[in-house]
């Protein structure tokens, strides 16, 4: 898909080991987002960013209760979500995508609470993810000063394109979300 098309390619899901993040980056994507072994191997995100500096984001989906989940959002961690940016900031990340999994495939708007959370507890861009159901609510993630926006079901579903979303936000990217394996919607 990345040598397919003339945009950059952000690629997650199933990042376990260092050799994966290898062959997502030798295959042209340019961020790796690591999830669930960010938090189940010690030291991984660190290593990762060494690799591939400026390429490899966390994955950080919260809980209602504000604790992080992994695992496709099956298993909680015992840590809440701003310690771990915290906790993360200095390893070299190039970004957070922070998913509010009660919103995910929701429509009904980013999680705005979490996302301030967020953007408090680290220096890190930070792309929110979930809940993105209108173009006004994409324009009060730029308001809010995320970096980016992740938006996948109301672009499936035609609620705007891409276009219209790029010229509604104007200071925040937003990253159109192809989920290949069909989760979550």
């Amino acid at each position: 898909m990345a040598a397919a098309v003339d945009v950059p390619v952000q690629s997650g899901g199933g990042v376990r080991t260092a050799a994966d993040a290898d062959a997502l980056v030798a295959a042209g994507v340019q961020r790796v987002v690591v999830g669930t072994a960010a938090f189940r191997v010690p030291g991984f995100v660190g290593q990762l960013c060494a690799r591939h500096p400026g390429r490899v984001a966390v994955d950080v989906g919260v809980a209602a209760d504000g604790r992080v989940v992994v695992q496709g959002w099956q298993e909680t961690v015992d840590e809440p979500f701003e310690q771990a940016l915290e906790r993360f900031s200095d390893s070299g990340v190039a970004a957070f995508v922070v998913t509010s999994v009660r919103q995910d495939g929701t429509l009904e708007g980013p999680d705005l609470g979490i996302l301030r959370l967020a953007l408090e507890a680290t220096d890190v861009p930070v792309v929110a993810s979930g809940g993105v159901g209108r173009l006004d609510d994409l324009r009060a993630l730029a308001d809010l000063g995320v970096a980016g926006a992740i938006v996948g079901r109301a672009l499936f579903e035609g609620r705007f394109s891409v276009e219209e979303a790029v010229a509604a936000q104007r200071v925040i990217r937003v990253v159109p979300c192809l989920d290949v394996k069909g989760a979550g919607w």
